[in-house]
């Protein structure tokens, strides 16, 4: 569905990503995981073209999409939920939904569909963003990604900070999410998460990726889950 090729980004004149090699199939869960700074969250900056690929390649669904700006990256199908949620705080829970609905084609993911995932954003609709509590606004800014009915949903710690009740409540939504067909690429600093609900792993350390395989095959391999994600 969606993939980086031997990329290189950077900030300035600091190469940030070196060769890397992501990719995400259809109806799959993949998960970037590595230590603070390691580049997790320039990957997913790259992928949906935030970041240029200074060398390498992006594709979308086997096409080469490396010079599409991010708002054609979103209207093709491609959404992402940014760590820091950036949810419109002076507006409504309808209000910052019905953003995510803009200039993109109906499809499944309604107001009332995303409702049915987190009830609490029916029950607030008409509550300013600045008035949830962190648990609500990440829900929130999960919902606005879902309505613009992606086919590739990007999460950037989207358990970052919460309760524990929080977690498992944001954890069962993205395995419902991708049960309804959509690819999900998640980056998580709780490794209990994507070790739960991922289908493969990709360990970024320095932006290289430094091992990769299924989930399966990580949990037996506790020297390299030692070496590079151990604090």
């Amino acid at each position: 569905m969606l993939a980086l090729e031997a990329v290189d980004t950077f900030y300035g004149k600091a190469q940030a990503l070196h060769g890397v090699s992501i990719a995400v199939e259809r109806g799959e869960i993949v998960s970037i995981i590595g230590r603070n700074g390691a580049g997790k969250t320039t990957a997913l900056k790259a992928a949906v073209g935030l970041l240029d690929c200074a060398r390498g390649r992006r594709l979308l669904e086997g096409a080469d999409v490396t010079a599409w700006p991010p708002h054609r990256l979103s209207r093709a199908g491609v959404s992402y939920v940014p760590e820091t949620r950036r949810i419109f705080t002076n507006m409504t829970v309808r209000e910052n939904l019905a953003m995510g609905a803009l200039a993109h084609k109906p499809g499944p993911w309604t107001f009332a569909r995303v409702c049915d995932l987190f009830p609490i954003l029916g029950e607030r609709a008409a509550t300013s963003g600045d008035a949830l509590s962190g648990g609500e606004q990440q829900m929130l800014a999960i919902a606005r990604g879902l309505m613009s009915n992606p086919k590739v949903l990007l999460l950037d710690e989207p358990t970052e900070g919460l309760a524990p009740l929080i977690v498992q409540t944001v954890q069962n939504a993205i395995l419902a999410i991708n049960a309804a067909g959509v690819s999900i690429v998640l980056v998580e600093q709780n490794l209990r998460v994507p070790l739960a609900i991922a289908h493969r792993q990709f360990i970024i350390d320095n932006g290289h990726i430094v091992w990769r395989g299924t989930t399966a095959d990580l949990l037996q391999d506790r020297a390299t889950v030692e070496r590079y994600l151990s604090i």
